[in-house]
């Protein structure tokens, strides 16, 4: 989970913000507004869901997702918080996304922590608890995981992701008789996620039809992502929203942003989370950019503008070429005029993302 230590200077800031309590990266968010409550709701209740399995920890076993995902799980596997090994029955909780659909809905894009483009085979998170207590895997005991794939194209193997959506804060000052304290507070991630290359690869396996690798921690987002790269000049793409950009989206700490905008490349399973607020702008041209220089010129793909406004929803969706900035120019921009729609609506444009 990434740390950033703050200044005495920022503490009354950070102090009026809400603490999460969560489980590390598959935490709930907590939004600071009206919109983004709204935003939130409507993730949660179309989002993918968790999937509930039970497993004798004495003996392990296989359990099987909807998606046809296979979890092997070996005897002995569990330990509680104190190390020691657990036996009877443990809950499992799985949850998967493997479309661009759910993560839009997931709030999980597949980028890397500098803007890299990931081609993702799929996003997966697993817990285990007993009598509500959150275990873990005992050391050097792994979950081997088979996830249904054809081979990508001369790749056997593709490397591993670990994913993290909260981002840890910790600010020192002094409470009400003047003594120095310091307090650590947890905010999810605006990027929605945080990919950072894991250790071991997943295999693709042509006898069972399946990509396969191990999980040696629960807790933790693992991707199975290809880097996805063409050649050429990258520039950075600038999103304006020509109306309906939601003020507030500047200050959404701790939950979803009432506006957001997303890049699907043609053809392609990833995702691209442009979340940067441009800064100091002018009406028109208020929005995102991307990491900078991070998006290949030529490159086709589909923008959807997202924005809940006055407990409305608005959206846009655009099929574009990546241009060349014009002269004299650092950038590209692409202007958005979202149009409110309803929540079905709304679903539909994000559903519509798969096969674009």
């Amino acid at each position: 989970m990434k740390t950033l230590s703050l200044k005495p200077l920022f503490l009354s800031a950070i102090a009026a913000l809400s603490i999460i309590s969560c489980n590390k990266s598959d935490a709930p968010e907590t939004p600071q507004n009206r919109d983004a409550a709204l935003i939130t709701e409507f993730f949660a209740k179309n989002g993918p869901a968790v999937e509930r399995f039970t497993v004798d920890a004495t003996t392990g076993g296989v359990i099987s997702t909807a998606k046809g995902t296979r979890y092997k799980i070996p005897a002995g596997a569990f330990v509680n918080a104190a190390g020691q090994v657990v036996t009877g029955n443990v809950v499992v909780d799985v949850k998967e996304i493997t479309k661009v659909s759910e993560m839009i809905l997931g709030n999980k894009p597949s980028t890397t922590t500098d803007g890299g483009i990931l081609v993702s085979y799929g996003e997966f998170f697993v817990k285990a608890s007993q009598n509500n207590n959150q275990l873990q895997l005992k050391k050097d005991s792994t979950v081997l995981v088979q996830v249904i794939a054809k081979p990508a194209a001369q790749i056997r193997e593709m490397p591993l992701w670990d994913g993290d959506s909260l981002v840890t804060y910790t600010s020192t000052g002094y409470d009400h008789e003047n003594t120095t304290v310091t307090i650590t507070q947890q905010y999810s991630i605006n990027r929605g996620i945080q990919w950072t290359q894991a250790n071991g690869y997943a295999l693709f396996n042509g006898t069972t039809g399946t990509l396969d690798f191990k999980l040696d921690s629960l807790l933790n987002w693992r991707n199975c992502d290809v880097l996805y790269s063409i050649p050429g000049v990258k520039t950075t793409v600038m999103g304006y929203f020509a109306n309906n950009f939601n003020e507030e989206t500047g200050n959404a700490y701790g939950g979803e942003q009432p506006s957001m905008l997303f890049f699907k490349p043609k053809n392609e399973n990833s995702l691209v989370k442009l979340y940067n607020v441009i800064l100091n702008a002018p009406v028109g041209k208020k929005g995102f950019h991307s990491y900078q220089t991070s998006i290949p010129i030529g490159l086709e793909g589909t923008f959807l503008a997202i924005s809940a406004v006055n407990g409305k929803f608005y959206a846009e969706m655009k099929d574009v070429t990546i241009a060349a900035p014009l002269a004299g120019k650092t950038y590209t921009g692409v202007t958005f005029d979202p149009q409110e729609v309803s929540e079905t609506a709304l679903l539909a444009l994000i559903n519509q993302m798969n096969s674009k």
